[in-house]
């Protein structure tokens, strides 16, 4: 019989945090359905398939890492006027959104990346400023 080994334990015990681990909202982009401050997990994004709309994933940004909605996929283009969305000519209804930019125009292209804003509009700094993300930077998405 083999003696136990404690560092095997412990790497078992650990083990599902390679593929879920935990993550602070920080800021107010997501608000009102993820408030600053609030906990949740992430389940990484090498065990699971390529975002999809409407789901909230973690993303490195160009400042950093963020929490954000996926609006825009691969290959679509994205209009914004004022709160009404719009992917390939077509208004999207975001009942997720409670506070609308209510002004500002905006176009963006997604080609092989990923369009992800805050649902906070007015406090987020997002994909209209970044541009869309490469599949690289989208680490995780948030149960």
């Amino acid at each position: 019989m083999r003696p136990w080994i404690p560092g095997a334990a412990l790497a078992l015990a650990l083990s599902p945090l390679a593929v879920i681990h935990p993550v602070r909202v920080s800021g107010r982009s997501m608000e009102p359905n993820l408030a600053n401050g609030r906990l949740r997990w992430v389940l990484r994004a090498w065990v699971i398939p390529p975002p999809r709309r409407g789901e909230v994933w973690l993303v490195e940004g160009p400042h950093g890492s963020s929490v954000k909605r996926v609006l825009g996929l691969p290959g679509e283009t994205l209009t914004w006027q004022g709160p009404d969305l719009w992917i390939d000519g077509r208004r999207i209804d975001e009942p997720w959104v409670v506070h609308p930019e209510r002004g500002g125009e905006g176009h963006q292209i997604c080609n092989r990346g990923y369009l992800v804003l805050g649902d906070n509009r007015p406090e987020s700094q997002d994909g209209r400023q970044w541009g869309p993300l490469p599949r690289t930077a989208m680490r995780g998405r948030i149960l």
